[in-house]
């Protein structure tokens, strides 16, 4: 490696992992922001489409849900589709994924999208070399479709390393709250890391465009990718704050005689959780 790409990864590197007080407190700033990106996107009527890819274990579930978790879901839309039905399969490749595009007003986020055709697909077998190679020549005029249409493009790659990926995926085994995010079909990609290192290259050079660009981001440390993403997804779509008119809750009307009924309402149970 030379000495200036040594010097620009250094540059790049975190200082260590983050501590959850300063990932808490810097979150929270992020989420007034998304908010007013949020009612920015609604009053411009702005299409806004972010794609996130990786390998298994990667972090894009939980960047998504860090950044969708304080605005509206009728306006972020996340997209994690299933595998195609047998219908689906037979339609033109990009199909399924069209009519999930955003519309003015909305940020829709997509949680592994059509590149499922240079990842998971080509790894697996799922199709021919032949295919791959006519999706990754066709993918960019797409994309300048979908810019050209209005639509504000972003693509990132959740890039872990081999040890942090494999302390994440044995962390689901004997998770009961994670469990479920360990699919056969993750088990059996895990041992072709270097066939999806070959893939995400091959992608990467044929996709990584001037219109839509890939955004790589480390995600070894969780919390500092899922900050470095947010404050850059917010970068990639100007903003402005609007004016608000100054809140203040109405007096409650006067009850008019109404009194609480003697029903017998069916409560939860209340449980005796410890204070702490």
């Amino acid at each position: 490696m030379s000495t200036e790409k040594k010097a620009q990864k250094a540059a790049a590197e975190p200082n260590g992992k983050l501590k959850r007080g300063a990932y808490d407190k810097e979150l929270a700033r992020l989420h007034v922001e998304l908010v007013k990106l949020q009612q920015w996107v609604v009053h411009k009527g702005l299409k806004v489409c972010v794609l996130f890819e990786g390998r298994d274990g990667a972090g894009k579930g939980g960047t998504i849900k860090a950044i969708t978790e304080r605005v509206s879901p009728r306006i972020f839309r996340v997209v994690a589709l299933p595998a195609p039905t047998e219908r689906e399969k037979s339609q033109m490749y990009i199909q399924r994924y069209l009519p999930h595009l955003p519309a003015a007003g909305e940020v829709v986020i997509f949680d592994r999208s059509w590149y499922n055709r240079a990842g998971v697909e080509r790894v697996m077998g799922f199709c021919s070399e032949e295919i791959v190679e006519r999706f990754l020549h066709m993918t960019p005029g797409v994309e300048k479709a979908m810019v050209d249409s209005g639509i504000l493009l972003t693509k990132y790659w959740l890039e872990v390393s081999q040890e942090e990926q494999a302390r994440r995926m044995e962390a689901r085994i004997d998770d009961g709250r994670k469990i479920w995010k360990l699919s056969p079909m993750d088990l059996r990609s895990y041992n072709r890391w270097y066939d999806y290192s070959r893939a995400r290259d091959a992608m990467f050079a044929a996709t990584d465009t001037a219109w839509a660009p890939w955004f790589v981001a480390r995600s070894d440390d969780k919390r500092r990718a899922r900050l470095n993403i947010i404050n850059h997804l917010l970068s990639r779509v100007p903003y402005e704050s609007l004016p608000r008119e100054k809140v203040k809750l109405p007096k409650r009307q006067d009850p008019h005689g109404y009194r609480e009924p003697d029903y017998p309402f069916k409560f939860v149970p209340e449980l005796p959780f410890p204070a702490k």
